[in-house]
């Protein structure tokens, strides 16, 4: 199964301030998810963020922020984002994409939920598991063997940047040889 570009939508799922201090490898989760939103942004995916219940965890957290300002943004309480009835509308609404990049935190709740629930829905996850956290990295390994078991796909941000590209010599492709160097 190839993901394709035209038929893909990506999701940055809760990386909010009071929480993302206490993910595990937190610094090394924010460098590759910022490269991962610069590559996305250069291929033109469209991108949908989620914030949950902000009063108590904050804003999605600085150096993110400003790369996904531009993109529609949603609070949530539910923990699967497909839950969120503004969510779910904006996911469905217009040309149908099969595929859905997530990455965020924590992957053994809202990334786990999020993805049974899409791919119940009839989409294709795609977890870029080097963009994704816990606090706990037993939970973190538990969530994508998880995930694996239910057909959801896994890969890393390096690996889906090249994928949705296809080919060598364009600009995008220099764009994202850089970012990923």
């Amino acid at each position: 199964m190839r993901i394709l570009k035209e038929e893909t939508v990506a999701v940055c799922v809760d990386i909010q301030e009071r929480l993302f201090p206490h993910i595990h490898e937190h610094e090394q989760l924010k460098k590759n998810t910022e490269i991962l939103v610069e590559g996305l942004k250069t291929l033109e995916i469209p991108m949908v963020v989620t914030e949950q219940y902000k009063k108590g965890l904050g804003d999605t957290i600085e150096g993110i922020k400003e790369k996904v300002a531009d993109c529609p943004a949603f609070e949530k309480t539910a923990f699967s984002c497909c839950d969120d009835a503004p969510f779910a509308h904006k996911l469905e609404e217009g040309t149908f994409r099969k595929f859905v990049i997530l990455f965020g935190i924590e992957a053994h709740i809202c990334l786990m939920q999020t993805a049974i629930d899409l791919k119940a829905k009839g989409h294709q996850p795609v977890i870029i598991e080097d963009c994704v956290g816990s606090r706990n990295p037993e939970n973190k390994r538990i969530a994508i063997n998880r995930m694996l078991q239910e057909g959801i796909t896994v890969t890393s941000y390096e690996s889906i940047l090249f994928e949705l590209c296809r080919y060598a010599g364009s600009d995008a492709f220099k764009a994202i040889s850089k970012l990923v160097k």
